[in-house]
């Protein structure tokens, strides 16, 4: 994780033990996942994301302090801020799905939040499916902030279960490549690489391996959108709208069949 190291190293000490503090014996570990633990940190354009797994239920008053200081912190993290979610550890190994959550925060939520608090500690937990992406990540990536190794937290995440959380990001890939060309170009390919190969990678590797194993007359999107993702700031780039949909049109003829009924 070295650019997050080096731009966040503080905002993650302090997020550690402000959770330490606050969750005391209940908190088993605190686990970086996501572009920061996979090498592919971009300052400008990256979130950090967080699992922290927890031994027993969270009392609300507990859930409200945590909040407070998880808000004050988003302020200082990167542009598109953090993102975590508290899980207990019964729900982590053995693995279920759809995943249940104790706690969740994006900066997606932060009207709701100000809005609200009490209505957003007392409503903001039930299963989310990403999670079973992110511990996947954990698996394979995970840097362990604080706490238990992540092969003690950690349960296989079966295939079936990984397919269908990273569907949703894909699914309408015909429309969304128009408005989001590079994160959804990266993003087909990383899946396609996990389908055909077992690989698990971060949309940088993804786009590598497209262009190592999809048709030549993909390769100048492929490069254009990786060039754009690593930029900072992410550059925009010019490319054709039929060519683009084209290639998700593709991507997705051959993911779709390959996903668990």
């Amino acid at each position: 994780m070295e650019k997050a190291s080096i731009y966040y190293k503080e905002l993650l000490s302090e997020l550690t033990s402000i959770s330490r503090q606050l969750l005391k014996e209940n908190l088993i570990g605190i686990y970086l996942h996501g572009s920061a633990a996979m090498g592919c940190f971009q300052p400008d354009k990256s979130d950090l994301d967080l699992i922290l797994v927890v031994k027993h239920s969270i009392p609300d008053a507990v859930k409200m302090a945590f909040m407070e200081h998880i808000i004050k912190l988003n302020e200082a993290a990167p542009p598109k801020g953090l993102e975590l979610s508290i899980i207990k550890q019964e729900f982590c190994n053995p693995f279920l799905y759809p995943t249940p959550f104790e706690l969740h925060f994006s900066p997606a939520h932060i009207d709701w939040w100000k809005e609200n608090p009490k209505s957003y500690i007392e409503n903001m937990n039930g299963t989310d499916k990403d999670l079973a992406a992110h511990f996947t990540i954990i698996n394979a990536y995970g840097i362990v902030l604080f706490g238990n190794s992540i092969k003690e937290t950690f349960g296989n995440v079966p295939k079936e279960c990984y397919l269908d959380s990273i569907w949703a990001d894909i699914q309408n890939a015909h429309e969304d490549i128009l408005e989001h060309p590079a994160y959804i170009i990266l993003n087909l390919c990383r899946v396609l690489a996990y389908i055909k190969d077992g690989l698990i990678l971060s949309k940088k590797s993804g786009g590598e391996w497209g262009l190592l194993h999809l048709p030549q007359n993909h390769h100048a999107l492929i490069q254009n959108a990786l060039q754009s993702y690593v930029s900072e700031p992410e550059e925009a780039f010019p490319f054709s709208s039929y060519k683009a949909q084209l290639f998700a049109d593709n991507m997705l003829a051959q993911i779709r069949p390959l996903l668990p009924t």
